[in-house]
């Protein structure tokens, strides 16, 4: 007979998501897991397998419920270069104050291109990430709301790594004043002759 699962897996993968955030992958116990999920270890093994199982899981959790949110919530299709320039100063007001980054962020970080699972949807957070900003520079272009002769996906990919930079000093405790000033001007480079609602 299979058992149903008796607890609310999106309360499960956010709990283990922020451990993750705050610790890294290698940081965080298997104990600290469970009192981050309220799941006993038992739960957690036979729920995801194993430690790498409910750290994908969360990881999913964190694309969908954090990172595509963002980007719904800042920067929607019809938004261009205003909604990216929203998105991106959103990284400096983390929700209750928190300072835990960004798991992409932080797991590109932790582990690199070592070929693994967690590499591979590191690299789908990164995809998602650039397909965003290619869409939006390009229909920027389209309403002439882009610089004359910016190439959108290599810009796309400048965005990229100020985006991952940005969320690393915020995570560093730079100075948020620098950080906002350097997003402001790499926006205002961006903007074409006529002004980007």
């Amino acid at each position: 007979m299979v058992r149903t699962r008796s607890y609310d897996e999106a309360e499960v993968l956010t709990g283990a998501m922020h451990a993750f955030r705050r610790k890294g992958y290698y940081g965080v116990s298997i104990p600290e897991l469970e009192v981050a999920t309220g799941l006993s270890a038992g739960s957690i093994y036979n729920s995801f397998g194993d430690k790498n199982g409910i750290f994908l899981a969360a990881f999913e959790r964190y694309l969908t419920g954090v990172l595509e949110r963002r980007v719904a919530e800042h920067a929607k299709p019809a938004s261009g270069l205003s909604g990216l320039r929203k998105l991106f100063l959103s990284l400096l007001r983390e929700p209750d104050g928190e300072t835990f980054g960004c798991l992409i962020t932080n797991s590109a970080i932790e582990f690199g291109t070592d070929g693994n699972a967690a590499a591979d949807v590191v690299l789908r957070g990164f995809k998602i990430l650039e397909r965003v900003f290619v869409e939006r520079l390009e229909a920027a272009k389209e309403s002439r709301k882009l610089k004359s002769g910016v190439d959108a996906k290599v810009a796309a990919v400048r965005l990229l790594a100020l985006y991952q930079g940005v969320l690393v000093l915020v995570r560093g405790g730079y100075g948020l004043r620098m950080v906002r000033r350097a997003i402001d001007l790499e926006f205002d480079g961006l903007k074409g002759g006529s002004r980007d609602a």
